[in-house]
Parts: C-alpha cells; sequence; structure tokens
C-alpha cells in the first residue's frame, strides 16, 4: 500500500534548477553589489570602469543566450549545464585572484559565459518542456527562488565583511559546484523520453480520460519552429512589451542613489529600496496561482500597468508639480508596485511563449527573445546615466523610463490569441511548400 503520492518528476526539476537560481542570485545577480565597494577599494578602480564591465556582461549574455538556446533543443539539458556549471565556478575562483582591471574583465566574461550555458535559460527551457497545462506555475515557482535571494543579500554583505571579499568569492565558486554538479543530474530534457506526460498526466486509468487531455493538449500545444516565430509580428510585439521592461527594471542599480538624491534618510532610502524584493517575490508567487487560471496577456498588461506606476513613483517623490510638492506619497506606489509588477512579468512572459510556440524550438525561441531583452537591459542604466551626468538629477531619467514603458500597455492589449498566432505559422509553411 503507498501512504504518499510519488511527486511528478517535473517538479523535481523544479526544484533543483530554483536552488541554482537563488544560488547564482544570491552571490551575483542580486549579491554582486556587496562585492563591488570592498573590490573598488582594495584597487582603487573608478565606478565607470566597474559599470562598463557590468553592462558588457549583460550584452555579452543577450549574444550567448540564442547558441544557448539551439544546443538545448539539439543535446538537451545535462550536457549544456555541466559545461556552464564547471565555467561558472572557475570564474568566481578566477575572480577571487586577481589583481589587475583586464583581469576583472575576463572573470566577468567567464562568468558571463558560464551563467549561459548552467542557469537561467537551461531550466527555463526544461521547465517548460515538463510542463503545459501547469507552466505557469511551475516557472513562477521556479522564478520566485532567484527573488528569494534578494533577502540573503544582509549576510552575504556580512560574510565578506568578516572573511574578506577574495575569501567568500572562492566559496563562492567552490559552493556553486557542490550545488551545480549535483542539478545537472536531476535535468531531463522532455517527459515523452521517460514514458511520462507533461504535468504528470497518467498513461493509465480511464479512457476517457485520457481522451479529454490529449484533446486539450493539442490546443494548448502548438509547434512553431524558431524560423516560423521570428517572422511573426507577435514574436516582435512580445518581445518589445518584455525588452521595454528590462529597460526600467535594469535601473534598479540606481534607486537607493536617486531615493538620497530626493532627500530621503539612508535608512528610509535603504528600506525602500529592499523592500522591493518582497513585491517581486510576491509578483512570481502570485502567478504561480493565478498565472494558468486567467488569460495570461490580461496579466502580463496588468503587470506592466504596475511596473508603469511604479517607476512613476520613483520619478515623483518630492517632485514638485505646478508649485505644489508631492511629498513622501508617491513613495508606497514605488515600493508596491515597481517589484509586484516586474516580478509577475518574468513567468509570465515564459508561459506565454510557451503557450503560443510550443516545445518544439522552446529553447531557441526563448534565447533569442533574452537577446534582445538584453540589450534593453544594457541600455536602462547607460540612459539614467547619461542623463543624471547632463541634468544632475536622476529624475528626469526615470521620467524618460516611465514615458517608455507606458508604450508596453497598448501593445500588451493588442496581442494576438494564440489560435490566430498558430494558424498564421500553419500558413507561413505551406506557402514555402
Amino acid at each position: 500500500m503507498k501512504f504518499f503520492k510519488q511527486p511528478f518528476y517535473g517538479w523535481w526539476i523544479v526544484t533543483a534548477g530554483g536552488l541554482v537560481q537563488w544560488y547564482t542570485s544570491a552571490i551575483f545577480w542580486r549579491g554582486f553589489q556587496a562585492f563591488v565597494p570592498p573590490i573598488l577599494s582594495t584597487f582603487g578602480w573608478s565606478h565607470g570602469a566597474t559599470a562598463t564591465a557590468v553592462s558588457l556582461q549583460r550584452s555579452e549574455s543577450g549574444m550567448i543566450s540564442p547558441f544557448v538556446g539551439v544546443l538545448l533543443d539539439k543535446y538537451g539539458p545535462r550536457k549544456v549545464m555541466a559545461f556552464g556549471v564547471f565555467v561558472t565556478g572557475s570564474g568566481f575562483v578566477l575572480m577571487s585572484q586577481m589583481q589587475t582591471l583586464w583581469h576583472f574583465y575576463v572573470t566577468i566574461a567567464l562568468l558571463t559565459l558560464g551563467m549561459s550555458f548552467g542557469t537561467y535559460i537551461v531550466f527555463v527551457v526544461t521547465v517548460a518542456n515538463w510542463f503545459i497545462e501547469k507552466r505557469a506555475r511551475a516557472l513562477a515557482i521556479l522564478m520566485t527562488f532567484s527573488a528569494i535571494a534578494g533577502l540573503t543579500l544582509p549576510l552575504l554583505v556580512a560574510s565578506i565583511e568578516h572573511f574578506g571579499w577574495r575569501e567568500m568569492l572562492m566559496a563562492g565558486g567552490i559552493g556553486f559546484w557542490i550545488i551545480g554538479f549535483p542539478a545537472t543530474l536531476v535535468m531531463k530534457r522532455r517527459p515523452e523520453d521517460y514514458g511520462l506526460l507533461p504535468d504528470g498526466i497518467s498513461n493509465h486509468g480511464n479512457q476517457l480520460h485520457k481522451s479529454q487531455n490529449s484533446r486539450l493538449q493539442r490546443v494548448r500545444e502548438h509547434a512553431i519552429t524558431m524560423r516560423q516565430a521570428v517572422k511573426l509580428r507577435f514574436f516582435w510585439q512580445l518581445a518589445l512589451v518584455t525588452s521595454l521592461g528590462q529597460l526600467v527594471s535594469s535601473t534598479n542599480l540606481f534607486h537607493f542613489a536617486a531615493l538620497l538624491e530626493y532627500g530621503l534618510t539612508t535608512a528610509l532610502a535603504a528600506t525602500a529600496a529592499g523592500s522591493v524584493a518582497i513585491g517581486d517575490i510576491s509578483g512570481r508567487a502570485g502567478i504561480a496561482f493565478l498565472g494558468d487560471k486567467f488569460d495570461k496577456r490580461k496579466l502580463l498588461t496588468t503587470a506592466m500597468l504596475m511596473q508603469t506606476v511604479g517607476v512613476m513613483g520613483l520619478a515623483g517623490i518630492n517632485a514638485s508639480i505646478w508649485g505644489v510638492n508631492l511629498g513622501l506619497w508617491p513613495l508606497p506606489f514605488f515600493v508596491v508596485f515597481f517589484g509586484l509588477g516586474f516580478g509577475a512579468s518574468i513567468p509570465l512572459r515564459l508561459a506565454i511563449l510557451g503557450d503560443y510556440f510550443g516545445r518544439t524550438s522552446y529553447g531557441s525561441i526563448v534565447g533569442l527573445t533574452s537577446s534582445v531583452n538584453a540589450l534593453f537591459g544594457a541600455a536602462g542604466p547607460a540612459i539614467v546615466g547619461f542623463i543624471y551626468d547632463f541634468s544632475g538629477t536622476y529624475r528626469i531619467g526615470f521620467t524618460t523610463l516611465a514615458v517608455a514603458i507606458l508604450i508596453s500597455i497598448p501593445l500588451t492589449l493588442s496581442l494576438e490569441p494564440a489560435g490566430r498566432v498558430a494558424a498564421k505559422a500553419r500558413r507561413l509553411t505551406s506557402r514555402r511548400h
């Protein structure tokens, strides 16, 4: 007699990928800012030189992503991820021994290469292959691990102060190997390769139930190739929408500095900037419950609207409009809506790609989308920084971003339904033959 039901294997993939996502975010995506001050203090490098390396990292990641997607579709996740885990761990270990600025640039490039092959895209593609009906929920849970890592930043800061930045980078690289290599063993390409069906649908049981599930899968599981996708307006429209969100979210490096400029105390500015992470977590977790129950286009529109309100709130703190000072009342709008909107948009955009294009070329399609997103993500900090250099304030830069992301609302509302996009893809195929 079985006392408990064996969990669907796809959830083990979500858990293993989530743990690596959490660790990567804790020591790099969200945590690397803790290493910057002691590194600058040690070497005396300019902030500009360091920021350039980070911008190049985002651009390089965008250029690599399409190749990662193609290799995943061809070879599966294990080999691709094992290479990425080895290179990422090596990057951290080598960075702990760096002595010059060019060492820093080389190790940043290694980390970018390794994480491109060993983290985000690998997990997104693999999870999307194992889920169809519960895809939004699975991707949202996976992405929530990354957001939770923001809460570990104080622990990383304290560890660097106690042990030193070189020692923590060395430990970070070794820790990446310890967590990453076992996770590669969990990754499997598709459930069908192991006699399973997506979402844990049973191969046994009532034939009518199986028939209904089969029909449902055929409706939801469109098979659109990369070559077809890039010829569809929907692909580029969605890529532009998500890139506008990336343009705004990538400027979080300036949130704390902007809040200080607006007259907030250090304690209040730190609390406000840190609280955005809570909204980020809530947004991702919320999609785990709502993403598979409601129209994802409407949910994404809501997420983009929340991001718009959030960045408008940031730009409006202590601003004077027609002689009236807005004071601190825009602050809650920034804290609540900025992270909430961005957090919700991440699993939504990934689930929409899966729903519309299916699993056939999902890795390649996600890779190309990530490439477009990365270009906007690299531009965001540059735009805000450039405007600040000329105007002496962050307010104009964030106001500009609020106007830019506002464009995403009508673009999201006008996204075509999946059936219509699939029909257009079929027409493209028939014309070719």
